[in-house]
């Protein structure tokens, strides 16, 4: 399951991070880093699936 999620954190970082953590704190950040820039939005989301 963690590698479906780590699939759509590179295609759709948001979705991989709601899926792990819901709407919680770490989407919200997750949204805000994609908004600035995508790879930022990418780094985090991988941060957040793999360290969860």
């Amino acid at each position: 399951m963690d590698l479906l999620r780590i699939i759509l954190a590179i295609i759709l970082p948001p979705v991989g991070v709601f899926l792990q953590v819901g709407f919680g704190l770490q989407f919200w950040i997750n949204i805000v880093l994609t908004l600035f820039g995508y790879i930022p939005g990418i780094i985090h989301a991988v941060w957040v699936i793999a360290t969860r």
